[in-house]
């Protein structure tokens, strides 16, 4: 009887081994729903016949697009946000290739589903940085357009923002409100935009999965605006963050070489909402100078100040 016992025990003990198993590996099939958009595999520049753009669709009103690397090697991503009347662009590219094209064909296949009813297209960014705003002479004289100028006090006036950078700014696309959160560090003009639709972050060039570049002068307005950022966190859902580029592996702490012309193996787009926390924690806790300060999703990347200009 007692051999029977220990018998059973073993097998139940093995059982347990065995489901807490099924029940890790099982983990990482969940993650993406977690993280908000599923999207199909961005271009990265590992075939000879890569097209130079690439759209994906996010919800019938919001559309994602990416720059080849076999452009610019930034790659970045560029975000198209409809309302009733107004279409909101998150950047104009890097440059390399003619953006506005590809944006006509999501504009005119929106509006064909629409009645072909006008709509205002506002052309922001998430910063001035150029491989940011590469496109925007494509925008300028196109009828029913604004583009939107790229230092602070063009940015504040435009989304209404009176106190920058601690005031959080709103713009309505016409039924679809959006919050535009001030944070600069990574780049003086720098915004974030949460959409509540979709309850995403677009999160530019201050949170992504990358090297996150912080001139070493600006540190402190960086700190700020990370714990700017949480705040806003606690208070608003956040399925996912959207960033403008991709520059980590699916390797945890890796990143692609300064540069690449492929990304091979690459990191997805989004990041959890609890990247938020980590980065407010990682730049509260950074020592004085800050150095490199490596996670899985991101790296904390002190750089010398800019040129001004």
């Amino acid at each position: 009887m007692i051999f029977v016992r220990r018998v059973a025990t073993l097998r139940r003990s093995a059982a347990l081994v065995a489901t807490l198993m099924l029940s890790v590996a099982a983990a990482p099939a969940s993650a993406p729903a977690r993280l908000g958009p599923a999207f199909t595999h961005w271009i990265d520049g590992t075939t000879a016949d890569e097209p130079e753009t690439q759209v994906q669709r996010i919800d019938a009103d919001t559309f994602v697009m990416r720059q080849s690397v076999k452009t610019n090697f930034e790659a970045p991503f560029l975000y198209l946000l409809f309302g009733k009347d107004r279409a909101l662009l998150i950047d104009s590219g890097a440059g390399g290739l003619q953006i506005r094209p590809p944006i006509e064909r999501v504009i005119a296949d929106w509006r064909a589903q629409h009645g072909n009813r006008p709509v205002h297209l506002i052309v922001a960014h998430s910063h001035g940085h150029g491989d940011h705003h590469g496109g925007d002479d494509e925008f300028r004289g196109r009828p029913d357009t604004e583009v939107v100028g790229l230092k602070p006090e063009a940015v504040a006036g435009f989304f209404h923002i009176g106190d920058w950078p601690r005031e959080i700014g709103h713009y309505d696309l016409g039924g679809r409100l959006l919050d535009v959160i001030p944070t600069p560090g990574h780049e003086p003009a720098h915004i974030m935009v949460y959409d509540p639709q979709t309850q995403l972050m677009f999160s530019g060039d201050m949170l992504y999965p990358g090297r996150l570049y912080v001139p070493l002068n600006q540190f402190d307005a960086y700190r700020a605006s990370a714990d700017r950022l949480a705040a806003f966190a606690k208070t608003h859902p956040i399925r996912a963050l959207l960033g403008a580029h991709i520059e980590m592996t699916t390797t945890p702490g890796q990143d692609y070489p300064m540069k690449a012309a492929t990304h091979p193996a690459e990191h997805g787009l989004a990041l959890p909402p609890s990247a938020i926390t980590e980065l407010d924690q990682a730049v509260a806790s950074a020592k004085s100078p800050p150095a490199i300060d490596r996670h899985a999703d991101f790296i904390v990347y002190p750089v010398p100040p800019r040129p001004a200009g």
